[in-house]
């Protein structure tokens, strides 16, 4: 009967140590999982320190000696399917800003990371040093650990951040809560970069990677392999309008990503497909795509779900937690994964709205990629207070298909530029182009800035005109 109880184990001793197996019995149905069951040798690395959670159905480790990221997730009874090759694989946080190239303490990134900028990730960086564990709690429902994160691509220096992450088990669901906590003396606020949220890497056994990228998405609607990537890089970009991708082997199993609200994604397969092996050099990859701002003090979340299972399973988890709403973005205390092009704000925190400085010619807000049907989100609704001698504004969209909004994918409205906060209605679909799946607004403020010109913004989202 001992099998069915539920199972904690504090720590994970070497093998050399522990002549027999020590499990802490936690006989209580507020902890129906292990926090640390013990797996096969040849699954986890060598040296790890694991912290488990196991709802019997999947499994789930981090490993505090790398930074407390995702070593090990498998069903129950499997193997692991997160590839270890490196520090620079697992499933974990990652998150870019500038300068490019990124120095500190002295050091230099090599040639072939200079492009990469500030890039703290949390298993360790590319000369084998680990980031730290500040703070580890496993109370057999959430786990939870705080990380000293290190520059990937500098040798021995430490992220001037922190990170945190909440997992928990949910049927054959791992949901998670990440956090980065800025901590720079570099105040300069930098453009915008795409972040990794997370980056999941998986064995060679997993080299399908499919998503849903057609315009007729939570319909059944067929779905494909990820576009081949440009060039020699193994990765490629894609729209999942059904919010997920996976990896998968040639059973149709393995591992899939779940980022509600999110679309963007990149992935793909490196090497040759092979067997189940964690320490495999062959990979697959998906990681879920954000581009934002990250400032020097700032506090960024995000949230994601990594399904074990079939095909079907993770397309019906991703319809359980779709929103069925066209989104509406309010900037009552961050950007909503908003950024800017030739424009700034005032900074971290926000506060009740944006604050965009439009002294630059051709000021632009951008909206985080999405999608809806035209013809579901006819309005456009932004509550904007200007202040500037143009008395126009213009909304660009983009496409489904499109890099950029075409020139014609725009309407332009009045605005009162009184300092004042004013409810603008901008009727999208008086323009014969706005049609089919739209995928990105661009909210244009005015044509060109001079020195003294803002808008405030407390909210910008599509109404459906019902």
């Amino acid at each position: 009967m001992i099998d069915k109880l539920p199972r904690i184990m504090i720590h994970r001793f070497p093998a050399k140590d522990r002549p027999s197996i020590l499990w802490l019995l936690a006989l209580t149905t507020m902890c129906a999982m292990a926090c640390a069951a013990d797996v096969p040798s040849g699954q986890t690395p060598h040296d790890a320190k694991m912290s488990y959670l196991d709802n019997g159905v999947v499994k789930v480790g981090v490993d505090l000696n790398r930074g407390g990221a995702i070593v090990f997730l498998a069903p129950a009874d499997g193997d692991n399917l997160v590839n270890n090759f490196d520090l620079g694989r697992q499933i974990q946080l990652s998150f870019f800003s500038g300068p490019v190239p990124f120095e500190a303490e002295g050091k230099r990134p090599s040639k072939h990371w200079e492009h990469i900028g500030w890039n703290p990730i949390q298993s360790g960086d590319d000369f084998d040093n680990r980031s730290g564990v500040i703070a580890h709690k496993n109370n057999g429902r959430t786990l939870y650990v705080k990380t000293q994160p290190m520059q990937w691509p500098l040798d021995n220096v430490p992220g001037d951040c922190t990170f945190e992450s909440w997992l928990e088990l949910d049927g054959a669901v791992l949901k998670a809560r990440a956090r980065l906590n800025g901590a720079r003396t570099d105040r300069k606020q930098y453009t915008a970069r795409l972040q990794e949220l997370p980056a999941v890497y998986a064995n060679a056994a997993f080299h399908r990677v499919v998503s849903y990228t057609g315009d007729r998405p939570f319909t059944g609607d067929a779905v494909s392999a990820v576009p081949k990537p440009v060039g020699k890089h193994p990765w490629s970009f894609w729209l999942g309008t059904e919010n997920w991708s996976a990896m998968l082997d040639t059973d149709g199993r393995g591992l899939g990503l779940i980022t509600p609200g999110r679309v963007h994604f990149t992935g793909g397969f490196a090497g040759r497909p092979g067997s189940n092996d964690t320490f495999g050099n062959s990979t697959s990859y998906v990681a879920g795509q954000g581009t934002e701002i990250l400032d020097h003090n700032i506090a960024y979340e995000f949230r994601y779900e990594i399904v074990v299972g079939s095909l079907k399973e993770i397309r019906a988890r991703a319809v359980s937690v779709r929103s069925k709403q066209p989104p509406v973005w309010t900037f009552k205390t961050d950007r909503q994964g908003w950024h800017y092009r030739n424009a700034t704000d005032h900074g971290w925190p926000i506060s009740g709205h944006l604050h965009a400085q439009l002294d630059q010619d051709d000021p632009q807000l951008i909206s985080p990629y999405t999608y809806v049907r035209a013809e579901d989100a006819p309005i456009l609704i932004i509550e904007a207070a200007f202040k500037t001698k143009h008395r126009s504004a213009t909304v660009y969209w983009q496409r489904l298909g499109q890099s950029a909004p075409a020139a014609t994918d725009a309407v332009s409205f009045p605005i009162q530029p009184d300092e004042q906060f004013r409810r603008y209605e901008v009727d999208l679909s008086s323009a014969e182009d706005y049609r089919g799946g739209i995928t990105r607004i661009r909210f244009d403020p005015i044509p060109s800035g001079t020195e003294g010109d803002w808008v405030k913004v407390r909210s910008i989202g599509f109404d459906t005109g019902t």
